[in-house]
């Protein structure tokens, strides 16, 4: 279903979908831009360009090369150099959301919140103990 907003980019409204995040006007600007890079990077000799010197040679901006490599517009395998931001710390990377240091991060700071709750548990269970004594 799509959703009415504004585009981010020109503050028109349109209706957002899975497949755009821009509208239709905004839209036909980042396809030429698109071609733009595509073309540049076409060329054996571009082929291994990093993202500033795209954005030297091209003047798309760094943004629009991000969001094209995240959306897979471009294949990494062919174009080496392309990456896009982690979106916690902000290290180039190629794939996911988020890079390996900032995931193992993650995924530490999990483990250590789980083992505190069992530890919680633990000690809930433990205060919940009834102890009866004998007084003969």
């Amino acid at each position: 279903m799509a959703e009415i907003t504004n585009c981010p980019t020109c503050n028109s409204i349109f209706a957002k979908n899975a497949f755009r995040d821009v509208c239709d006007k905004c839209f036909k600007e980042e396809e030429k831009q698109y071609d733009t890079v595509y073309g540049f990077l076409r060329k054996r000799e571009n082929r291994a360009a990093t993202i500033p010197t795209i954005v030297a040679q091209t003047g798309v901006p760094e943004d629009l090369i991000h969001k094209f490599v995240r959306k897979g517009r471009f294949n990494i395998a062919h174009f080496p150099n392309l990456g896009y931001p982690c979106d916690k710390c902000g290290t180039i990377i190629k794939q996911g959301k988020i890079c390996e240091n900032c995931s193992s991060s993650l995924r530490a700071d999990l483990q250590s919140f789980q083992n505190e709750q069992k530890r919680a548990a633990e000690i809930r269970e433990k205060e919940k103990a009834t102890y009866y004594s004998n007084k003969d």
